[in-house]
């Protein structure tokens, strides 16, 4: 499944801040170790071909927080830091489209495809993807471009981060968005 150009998508990518890397404070357990390096082959597509490309970055108003402004864990990951040209929106909340002018700005430029890639599957990328489908955009969910980490139930059971990522997955797939991989979104 290949993305035609005229389809005009946008690449959303969420959260890959360097704040993440500290997996003992999100929970333990991350899965997928390359999703990272599959968002940035998504990146470089998109830059190769003139695709438009949203860059999300969450600033937590929690001081303590790895993601607050104040901290260095709110800067972009190297691997897929946005260039000069590129859109950065920020939010506070787990929605790209809460408290920002992500729909705004897709919308003016007539964009109604979008390509889903981030941290973390469960949350950010989730809540993003669920309002996105919502809105009525056509969108996809990159599997091997997100990850999250492990959660503790209601019970106290622990779920690792796979566990948490597939589950996630499943919920949005054919409700809210299409799963997909990398390989079928670049077709290589």
């Amino acid at each position: 499944m290949k993305l035609r150009k005229e389809m005009f998508p946008a690449l959303i990518l969420i959260d890959f801040q360097k704040g993440f890397d500290d997996e003992a404070y999100w929970g333990g357990s991350r899965n997928n170790p390359d999703a990272e390096e599959n968002a940035k082959q998504l990146l470089d597509y998109w830059r190769a071909n003139n695709l438009p490309v949203f860059h999300v970055q969450h600033i937590s108003a929690n001081p303590d927080s790895k993601l607050n402004g104040n901290n260095p864990g709110h800067d972009f990951k190297d691997i897929v830091k946005p260039l000069s040209e590129e859109i950065i929106v920020q939010k506070s909340v787990n929605s790209a489209f809460i408290g920002t002018d992500l729909k705004e700005q897709l919308d003016e430029k007539g964009i109604r495809a979008l390509v889903i890639a981030g941290l973390t599957t469960d949350h950010c990328v989730s809540t993003t993807t669920r309002m996105a489908g919502n809105y009525g955009y056509e969108t996809y969910v990159v599997a091997d471009a997100t990850a999250t980490f492990g959660k503790s139930g209601i019970n106290g059971q622990y779920y690792d981060g796979e566990t948490m990522h597939q589950t996630a997955l499943a919920q949005l797939n054919k409700e809210f968005a299409t799963v997909v991989h990398t390989h079928q979104i670049i077709n290589k």
